[in-house]
């Protein structure tokens, strides 16, 4: 069996949930414009940056989730999912799940973005299994907090490694791995398979598979 990793962000959708997921509630009332979107673009400009300080963001992205209830943030999601993720799921992207689904590989989103923002997206593409930063619930509400290491840089690569613990096996047990993704803040984890793609990359991606003579392709 294969492995097959797919960023989600900016890889498979043509463009971010995270960011989209802010502006979102912002233009639904749910959010202060004033105090939110120039946070979330500032957010979004050191990630693209690759000087994110991920802890700082997550207390910023997190927030919104510890202030509402469960059942208005499902459904607000359901419309987030209608209005701003159906039309940003590239058909180039569906078709490549399709075909390492089809081929028997096992496949996972890996993600930074969180798990309440995302799960329904992997499961829009047809992708069972899902690593992404987990947002902390207590008492069945979220608390604002990150459970665990979040799943960003080189944790993304320990990450997986606790995924594929749980499902018992190891990485060394697969002969072929894969991963696409369009960001350097990935590199960890593209260094890590055996055939790194690089999808869309942004610039500093893009010199780093030219030079080390990785596949590049276009999703758009």
């Amino acid at each position: 069996m294969r492995l097959a990793l797919f960023d989600l962000d900016n890889t498979l959708l043509a463009g971010d949930s995270d960011y989209e997921w802010g502006q979102f509630l912002v233009d639904r009332g749910v959010l202060e414009r004033a105090d939110y979107e120039a946070q979330n673009r500032a957010f979004y400009e050191q990630y693209k940056a690759g000087v994110l300080d991920i802890h700082e963001f997550l207390g910023f992205a997190l927030r919104p989730l510890a202030d509402h209830a469960p059942e208005a943030l499902e459904a607000w999601h359901r419309q987030f999912m209608k209005e701003r993720i159906a039309p940003m799921m590239l058909p180039a992207a569906r078709a490549l799940v399709r075909r390492h689904l089809d081929q028997g590989d096992l496949c996972a989103i890996i993600t930074s973005t969180n798990s309440f923002v995302t799960r329904p997206i992997a499961h829009a593409f047809g992708i069972e299994h899902l690593i992404a930063t987990e947002p902390e619930k207590r008492d069945g509400r979220f608390t604002g907090r990150v459970a665990g290491l979040p799943s960003f840089r080189e944790g993304k690569v320990r990450r997986l490694d606790d995924w594929l613990a749980g499902l018992g096996r190891r990485f060394a047990d697969f002969g072929e791995s894969a991963c696409y993704s369009d960001s350097h803040n990935d590199l960890p984890l593209l260094e890590r398979v055996s055939r790194p793609v690089a999808v869309d990359p942004d610039e500093t991606l893009a010199q780093e598979a030219e030079r080390r003579g990785w596949e590049r392709i276009s999703l758009r």
